[in-house]
């Protein structure tokens, strides 16, 4: 294991703690800690607080980030696949379409608030990639001769919707409704069918 990884450790496991104590657990010197310890913070893995003392120089403490959760074993996306068939199990697959319909019904209102202060199409679209990659779905928007792409460049649900496609077909249906007035929407790749990305193409309708 990589020294990184072990002060990783150390932080998730015993908590908070100063590049001192760490040099002491790791058999380092304090200035080799604090050279790990620059470099995990340039990652964004942890943020120190300085701590003031009775006397002296104040203490720096070291703790990890929310960004650090990605070094930990994760298992959310198998936990959404069970729900899904419990889900199923249960309530049958029209309790799973009421499900997704809530689900689709709160995300569109979310958006339609955001998306009602932009006067233009690429407005709306940029706000809409902003919401996306706060979702996780590292959004972004090009433009391509008189039409625009909405690409998606990752797809945190992706084992979600590879158990149901619905949430794919819920996802589409949102953007056609959020710009009906204005384009038609229409998925050229999807990444759920093997490709790298989602790519919506988004067309302004001749009036």
């Amino acid at each position: 294991m990589k020294t990184s990884e072990k002060i990783i450790q150390l932080l998730k496991t015993q908590g908070p703690q100063t590049a001192k104590v760490l040099a002491t657990e790791l058999s380092l010197t304090t200035m080799g800690v604090r050279q790990h310890m620059q470099a995990l913070e340039d990652e964004g893995d942890v943020s120190f607080e300085d701590i003031k003392a009775s006397r002296g120089r104040p203490t720096r403490v070291w703790s990890l980030t929310a960004k650090s959760n990605s070094h930990f074993s994760d298992r959310h996306e198998e936990l959404s696949v069970q729900l899904i068939d419990s889900v199923i199990n249960v309530f049958g697959d029209s309790g799973l379409d009421k499900l997704l319909s809530h689900r689709e019904e709160t995300s569109l209102a979310m958006y339609q608030e955001r998306l009602s202060v932009e006067k233009t199409l690429l407005g709306k679209l940029h706000a809409l990639a902003e919401l996306r990659t706060a979702e996780g779905y590292m959004a972004s928007v090009e433009q391509e001769d008189d039409f625009y792409w909405l690409l998606e460049n990752h797809c945190p649900i992706c084992a979600a919707a590879s158990k149901c496609l619905n949430f794919c077909r819920s996802e589409l249906k949102q953007f056609q409704s959020l710009l009906q007035q204005e384009a038609s929407v229409s998925r050229e790749e999807h990444i759920i069918e093997g490709a790298r990305r989602c790519a919506y193409k988004v067309q302004l309708i001749k009036k």
